[in-house]
């Protein structure tokens, strides 16, 4: 999204949380770190004279994308989420679908097994209620103290293979994955994997949030700024 913007010379800032330590460059200006809820994002459209803002979090980044619906609605700017589409079960997965995190760890409750947790490094805490499986972790960054006795740590960044994460299950001896439903292609490799080994996925819905529009490639967004307005030169 950030490339496509760039080269058509729209004047735009790309802006992140800074929760990954080495993030990947990007053709724009850029900035780091929270605005300060919604009224401090608010503040910083009119300051800056924002006319458009462009919802490019994770889906599970959900009180971002709620402060960024609640400052756009107050500054009356336009606002489009650009979203991957959600995974869906293939015939051969074995998927157990949970509304979010907390039912998650609820339903690891039970005997030890080898777990991959596949759900980033923000969630580590809620699951070490669960402290009797071996989890598998796959990180961005290499992480400080972790809340689990027992946990292999991979450090990779993605987008990761098929038969990459089915060599990776293996060696691990992987009985059951723990997935966000984060959708798109860099991350589905571990469903597909798990599929073709037989192994359960536990997987954890998007949180819901307020109606806005939601496009799924960057085409549509470019489209919809340009009936909004923004002169993209073409």
């Amino acid at each position: 999204m950030a490339r496509a913007v760039a080269d058509l010379g729209v004047a735009a800032t790309y802006s992140y949380a800074g929760r990954v330590d080495n993030p990947r460059p990007q053709p724009l200006p850029t900035r780091v770190g929270g605005f300060g809820g919604a009224e401090g994002l608010a503040r910083h459209i009119r300051d800056t004279g924002v006319t458009h803002v462009i919802d490019a979090t994770h889906p599970f980044a959900a009180q971002m994308s709620r402060n960024a619906i609640a400052a756009c609605q107050q500054t009356q700017t336009p606002l489009a989420a650009l979203t991957r589409a959600k995974w869906t079960a293939a015939p051969g997965d074995r998927w157990q679908r949970v509304p979010d995190i907390a039912s998650a760890v609820a339903a690891l409750a039970g005997p030890p097994r080898r777990v991959f947790l596949a759900v980033g490094r923000m969630h580590l805490e809620d699951f070490a209620a669960q402290p009797q499986h071996h989890y598998l972790l796959r990180l961005v960054d290499e992480p400080g103290t972790l809340p689990f006795a027992e946990c292999d740590v991979v450090v990779s960044r993605g987008p990761f293979s098929g038969e990459g994460d089915t060599a990776l299950m293996r060696r691990h001896r992987t009985e059951l994955v723990v997935s966000k439903n984060a959708g798109g292609t860099g991350a589905r490799a571990k469903l597909d994997a798990a599929r073709a080994l037989g192994i359960p996925v536990l997987m954890i819905d998007r949180p819901r949030l307020p109606r806005r529009v939601e496009l799924t490639s960057v085409p549509q967004v470019l489209d919809w700024l340009a009936h909004s307005g923004v002169d993209l030169g073409v």
